[in-house]
């Protein structure tokens, strides 16, 4: 029932005009790259099988749409229609980009191909098992970059919103580059590496620094990292550094110290030069405290000495920009004599088209570096880079890569389902991050920018292009 009330009323429209069982193809993509990046790190597809796969209506499900009044006080429902939808077997064909690739705007990220009333009604389960996961490992890819290789721990459960939420956070942080998670749920379900520290209630339930850093060393002696700044962040790494000294005597050992307020860059030199001095060189600096991408390219512009970062509310609620504008749209459905009809939706914002047919695309790449991606329509063949190359003309050089002969082409949208069935086994998730960090590195270098990153060429065939406008004239003509 994870579905929007339209759904079901369309579905029982298609139904009551015998047009349930009609194919039909539809598209989820999105219209504009989240936060000025030049990608999206697509994820979530794992959710999307899991749901699929299960997809069934109970008796207990059909109870309440049985109930449902519209605004004449009647059923909305047909009883006949409800029964229709208990004997529901999921039978279409979808085809996805492997979670953790990158994708454009415009792009279709998840094809459904099969009865118009199924593909209907899982519009809304596919865009919410989509878009947040995909907004979040994005940020998360950002947030990596701009650590330049320092280690990232996300940190944002309790800021997240609601647990469930915090849970689909912590794997997409993890897809995009986070090496760790406070989430110790995450760590359970997905076998995620978890991190953590201290909070200050530690140190407050204690007379005094010292005391309380010594009692966290004996009760935790292999995960002894002490957090600064509770009262004050200076005074707090020379109350460590007795505390530590006190701990080595005994065998336990710093592993780091954990900085969440104040001027991160310049404490963070403060401290590290005072553990050097201590003879704790091999003592981590770790930082946290409203952190993101921004902040942590200008604390490492200040000459910060981190080793480690902990990011939380700004990466699992995807903070600037939460919600990906993720749409799923018709682009073919059968006629009455079972023939294929393009589809396209036009609008006075050109931003709002889609595309029509049965769009696929194609990534070429020349050696390992992602050139451009093409959108071609599967009933013409996929294109050839020469062939793309003969018919693009405003970039020359891209032009003159495409004809160079030595670009090869890579299909993005593979089998999740055949006829309703799941293909393939679930990747484990080391392997989806590794993909993941691979995809990105194929990029560009400027496509990955954090600032002005350069648009990544989405190029559509001659045949893409013919059908959109073939398909806006006969949808003028109608009208």
């Amino acid at each position: 029932m994870a579905m929007d009330l339209y759904e079901l009323l369309m579905a029982q429209g298609y139904w009551r005009l015998g047009w349930g069982g009609r194919t039909a193809v539809f598209n989820l993509f999105f219209r504009k790259n989240p936060f000025g990046n030049g990608f999206v790190l697509a994820c979530g597809q794992e959710s999307v099988r899991a749901f699929l796969e299960d997809m069934r209506f109970s008796e207990q499900d059909l109870e309440y749409p049985a109930i449902v009044r519209g605004s004449d006080g009647r059923p909305l429902f047909h009883p006949d229609f409800l029964t229709a939808l208990a004997d529901f077997s999921f039978r279409c064909d979808v085809l996805a980009a492997p979670e953790g690739s990158v994708v454009f705007p415009d792009e279709p990220i998840v094809q459904v191909q099969g009865p118009l009333l199924q593909a209907q009604l899982i519009e809304t389960a596919l865009l919410t098992s989509m878009g947040f996961p995909s907004l979040v490992a994005t940020k998360a890819a950002r947030v990596c970059r701009a650590a330049e290789g320092d280690p990232v721990i996300e940190f944002g459960l309790r800021r997240a919103q609601g647990w469930q939420a915090g849970l689909i956070a912590s794997r997409s942080a993890f897809i995009g580059g986070c090496v760790g998670t406070s989430n110790v749920a995450a760590g359970q379900a997905f076998g995620i590496p978890v991190r953590g520290t201290m909070a200050h209630s530690w140190v407050m339930a204690f007379h005094d620094e010292v005391e309380a850093f010594a009692a966290y060393g004996h009760a935790a002696p292999n995960n002894c990292i002490f957090v600064l700044d509770t009262y004050d962040s200076e005074k707090g790494i020379q109350q460590a550094l007795r505390a530590a000294e006190t701990l080595r005597r005994e065998g336990i050992v710093l592993q780091a110290v954990r900085l969440d307020s104040g001027n991160l860059a310049q404490l963070s030199r403060v401290a590290r030069r005072s553990l050097d001095q201590a003879g704790l060189a091999a003592t981590a600096v770790f930082v946290s405290g409203d952190l993101d991408e921004y902040r942590i390219r200008k604390w490492k512009a200040e000459g910060a000495c981190v080793d480690g970062w902990g990011v939380g509310t700004r990466l699992v609620t995807a903070f600037e920009e939460p919600a990906l504008a993720v749409v799923y749209k018709l682009s073919a459905i059968t006629d009455e004599n079972g023939n294929l009809q393009d589809r396209v939706k036009i609008s006075n914002d050109r931003g709002k088209r889609s595309l029509p047919g049965v769009p696929r695309v194609v990534r070429f790449y020349r050696d390992a570096r992602a050139v451009c991606d093409v959108i071609y329509d599967h009933r013409d063949g996929v294109p050839s880079a020469e062939e793309i190359g003969r018919s693009w003309k405003p970039d020359v050089r891209l032009r003159e890569t495409l004809l160079a002969g030595d670009c090869r082409g890579e299909g993005l949208l593979l089998p999740l389902f055949e006829q309703g069935r799941p293909v393939g086994e679930p990747q484990p998730l080391t392997e989806v991050r590794k993909y993941a960090q691979n995809q990105i590195a194929s990029l560009p270098e400027e496509v990955c920018r954090l600032e002005r990153a350069a648009r990544y060429p989405v190029l559509e065939t001659r045949g893409v292009r013919r059908r959109r406008r073939q398909a806006t004239a006969g949808l003028r003509r109608s009208r």
